[in-house]
C-alpha cells in the first residue's frame, strides 16, 4: 500500500473506514454535509484498486457534475497513481455517452452521434419532423417539446407514450395522441441525423441493457460500482440502475442525503432513497459527524431538517467535530431590513470592507437569481470583484460559437442546420454577405461539402489576412493536413491576440478550463468524442481570482465557503410561491423541498453563516420565512437592522 494512501485511510474516523472497507453486500451510506463522503468515496475506490494490483476489473463510480467527477478522479490518482486508469469515474450521462459508443450500433446508433442540449436545436429538430409530415405549426415544437422530455426522463418509449399520458397524466386520448406521434417523428428525426439528446443518453443506455450478453459484461468488467447523490436521481436514473443489476448483482455502494434532495422539480424523487434499499436489500450506514460547519450551525439545520415530512426515516441528527476549531466568536447572525434595495446595499457594503482574500472565501446565496442580479449590480459600483455563478450550455461570443460549428460540420459535413450556425456567427464578426441559401445551392451544383464550398467563398471574399488565416486553420483540418489539436490552437490563438471583448474573454477562459479536464481524463480523443465530451460540459468561464461569489443555492450544491449570505428569507421567495400555493397538494412535499433547499444553503458555511430578510421587496410586503421560525426565530428575528447572534 502507497503512503499516500496509508495516510489518508489512517486519517479517516472508525465510522468512515467502516464503509471504506464495507464487503457486506449492497450498502447505503447516508451522508450529511460536511460529514467527509467524497473522501470515503475516494478512498473506498483507492482501496478496492490496491487490494487489486494484480486484476484487471474496473471500478465504476457515478456522480452528478462533471466537477465532482472530476475532484475524485483527482484524488483517486492521487491516491494510487499509476491504477487510476482502471477507474471510470464519471456522470452518469457521461458513462451513458460512453457506452453508447461502444455499444450503440446495437440499437443502430453510430459511435460518432452528435448530442442536441440546447432548446433550441432539440426545438428545431422537432420542428423539422413535423414540418416533413405535414403537420408544422409555429408554436408546436416549443409546446410539445415538454411532453416529450417528460416520457423519456420516466423512460417510456413513443410505442407506450399514449397509453402512459391518458393513465399517468388524465391526458385526453386526442392529445395524448398528438404527443405519442409527434415524440415518434422526433426520434426518427434525430436518428436520421445520428443524434441524441441529453435524455436520451439515459434511455437508449436503459435500452442497451435488454441485451444479456452486455448485462453480464458490465457486471463482470465493473465488480464494484458507487453512487454519489443518490437522492438526485430521477426514475430514469434508477431504472437505469435496475437493469444494470438484474441478476441479483450485490457490490453495490450508494450514498445519499434525503436532507439534500432539491431537485424534484428536475424529476429527483426523494423516495428512491427507500426504493433502493427494499429492492437491494441494503444494509444502512451513517456519516453522523459534520466536520465543516460550527456547532451553532450544525444545531441550526438539525432544527430545522425535523419538520420535514419526506425521506427516510429520521436518523440521528448530525453532530457537529467532538473537537471543533471553532472560536466562540464563530457565529449565526440575523439582519432585517425596510427593502430589498437597503438589503443588497447594506451586504455589498460589509463585504467591500473585507479583505480580497476573505471575499474570495464568501457567498451570497439566494433562492432565485432576481435578487442577485441586483447584489452584482452593487458590486460593480463598488468595483469589487464578484462572480455571478450560472450554468450556461453555450458559448456567448460569436467567434467560439463559429469555431464549434465548424468541428461539428467536419464531423458530420451534411448538417444544414449546424452550417446556418455556422454562417451566421461568422457574419456576425467578420461581416462577408455571405448568403447560406446560395451557399446552399452552390454546394448542390458543384458536388462538394458545405463547409468547402463556403471556405472557397471566403477566399473569393479577399477578406483581412487575419480572417483569412481562421479559415485556412479550418480548411486544413477539413482536409486532414492538419490535427484538431494544431488547429484550434491556431484558432484559439488568434483569438486571444485580437483584443477579445468581455464575452469572448469569458469564452477563451471556458474553452482553456474544458478542454484541461477534457484531456486530462480522456487523454488524445477523436474530434467526435471530442465534441460529445464538450456538449456534456458548462462553458461558464473560469472563477475569477479573489471574486465574491454570488449563485441560487441551487447552483451553491456541493460547495462550502468560510462565510455564507443567505439573503431574501420571506415567504414567496423561500418557500417559492409555487410551494406555498400547492402546499395542500401531494401531503406539503413541495414545502418540504424548499426547507431542503433551506437546509443545503445554510450548510454550505464553515464559519459564518448570515441570514437576511426585508420587509418589502419590489415594493411588496413580505412576511418572514416559516423556516425562520423553524431555525430559532419564533417571531422571524428582531425588528431592526443591526445583526443578532445565536449560538
Amino acid at each position: 500500500m502507497g503512503a499516500s494512501l496509508e495516510s489518508s485511510l489512517a486519517e479517516l474516523t472508525d465510522i468512515q473506514r467502516q464503509a471504506v472497507e464495507w464487503d457486506g453486500g449492497p450498502l447505503l451510506v447516508l451522508a450529511g454535509p460536511g460529514s467527509g463522503k467524497t473522501r470515503v468515496l475516494t478512498c473506498r475506490v483507492a482501496r478496492l484498486l490496491d487490494a487489486s494490483r494484480d486484476r484487471r476489473f474496473r471500478i465504476l463510480a457515478l456522480t452528478f457534475t462533471n466537477a465532482a467527477a472530476h475532484a475524485m478522479a483527482s484524488g483517486v490518482a492521487n491516491l494510487v497513481p499509476g491504477l487510476e486508469g482502471r477507474a471510470t469515474i464519471a456522470t452518469f450521462h457521461g458513462f451513458c455517452a460512453q457506452m453508447l459508443r461502444q455499444h450503440g450500433v446495437h440499437l443502430g446508433i453510430k459511435p460518432d452521434f452528435a448530442i442536441y442540449s440546447q432548446p433550441a436545436d432539440r426545438q428545431a429538430v422537432l420542428g423539422d419532423a413535423l414540418r416533413r409530415s405535414g403537420e408544422h405549426t409555429s408554436d408546436a415544437a416549443r409546446r410539445l417539446l415538454p411532453w416529450i422530455d417528460h416520457l423519456k426522463e420516466r423512460l417510456v418509449e413513443p410505442e407506450q407514450a399514449a397509453r402512459h399520458l391518458a393513465a399517468t397524466n388524465g391526458a385526453a386520448a386526442e392529445r395524448a395522441s398528438q404527443v405519442a406521434h409527434a415524440y415518434r417523428l422526433y426520434e426518427d428525426e434525430l436518428r436520421r441525423a445520428n443524434a441524441l439528446d441529453f435524455s436520451s443518453l439515459i434511455l437508449e443506455a436503459h435500452r442497451l441493457f435488454a441485451y444479456p450478453a452486455l448485462v453480464r459484461h458490465y457486471q463482470t468488467a465493473y465488480p464494484y460500482w458507487l453512487l454519489d447523490e443518490f437522492q438526485d436521481t430521477n426514475e430514469a436514473h434508477y431504472q437505469l440502475l435496475r437493469s444494470m443489476a438484474v441478476g441479483g448483482f450485490r457490490d453495490l455502494f450508494v450514498v445519499a442525503d434525503d436532507d439534500q434532495a432539491i431537485f424534484e422539480w428536475n424529476g429527483a424523487n426523494v423516495h428512491q432513497i427507500k426504493d433502493v434499499v427494499h429492492h437491494f436489500s441494503c444494509e444502512v450506514m451513517q456519516l453522523s459527524t459534520n466536520f465543516r460547519c460550527p456547532p451553532a450551525i450544525v444545531d441550526t439545520a438539525n432544527r430545522l431538517a425535523t419538520f420535514n415530512r419526506s425521506g427516510m426515516p429520521r436518523h440521528p441528527a448530525v453532530a457537529p467535530e467532538p473537537t471543533s476549531s471553532h472560536s466562540h466568536e464563530e457565529q449565526i447572525q440575523y439582519l432585517e431590513f425596510e427593502s430589498d434595495r437597503e438589503e443588497v446595499s447594506h451586504i455589498a457594503n460589509e463585504i467591500a470592507q473585507q479583505a480580497v482574500e476573505q471575499r474570495a472565501a464568501t457567498a451570497v446565496l439566494a433562492r432565485n437569481r432576481e435578487l442577485l442580479n441586483e447584489l452584482h449590480n452593487e458590486f460593480r459600483k463598488r468595483c469589487v470583484a464578484a462572480e455571478l455563478v450560472m450554468r450556461r450550455d453555450d458559448f456567448l461570443s460569436p467567434e467560439m460559437r463559429w469555431l464549434v460549428a465548424c468541428l461539428k460540420q467536419i464531423v458530420r459535413p451534411l448538417d444544414t442546420r449546424n452550417m446556418a450556425v455556422l454562417i451566421t456567427s461568422f457574419e456576425r464578426f467578420a461581416n462577408t454577405g455571405m448568403d447560406w441559401g446560395t451557399l446552399e445551392s452552390r454546394a448542390a451544383a458543384e458536388g462538394v461539402t458545405y463547409l468547402s464550398i463556403w471556405t472557397q467563398s471566403v477566399r473569393d471574399a479577399s477578406l483581412p489576412d487575419s480572417v483569412s488565416k481562421l479559415t485556412d486553420s479550418i480548411s486544413d483540418l477539413a482536409s486532414g493536413s492538419i490535427k484538431p489539436v494544431s488547429a484550434i490552437a491556431q484558432v484559439i490563438k488568434h483569438f486571444e491576440t485580437d483584443d477579445p471583448d468581455d464575452d469572448l474573454k469569458e469564452d477563451l477562459s471556458a474553452w482553456h478550463r474544458i478542454d484541461h479536464k477534457i484531456r486530462g481524463g480522456h487523454g488524445n480523443l477523436s474530434l467526435d468524442h471530442f465534441l460529445q465530451e464538450l456538449e456534456l460540459r458548462s462553458k461558464e468561464p473560469a472563477p475569477v481570482r479573489g471574486a465574491v461569489t454570488l449563485t441560487t443555492i441551487h447552483g451553491a450544491k456541493g460547495r462550502e465557503f468560510d462565510t455564507v449570505y443567505l439573503i431574501g428569507l420571506v415567504e414567496d421567495i423561500l418557500p417559492s410561491y409555487h410551494s406555498i400555493k400547492t402546499e395542500g397538494d401531494n401531503g406539503g412535499t413541495g414545502i418540504d423541498e424548499e426547507r431542503r433547499v433551506c437546509f443545503v444553503a445554510i450548510t454550505r458555511a464553515r464559519r459564518r453563516l448570515i441570514l437576511s430578510r426585508a420587509r418589502r421587496y419590489r415594493g411588496w410586503k413580505k412576511t418572514p420565512s416559516r423556516f425562520l421560525a423553524e431555525m430559532g426565530y419564533p417571531d422571524g428575528g428582531p425588528h431592526h437592522s443591526a445583526p443578532r447572534s445565536i449560538g
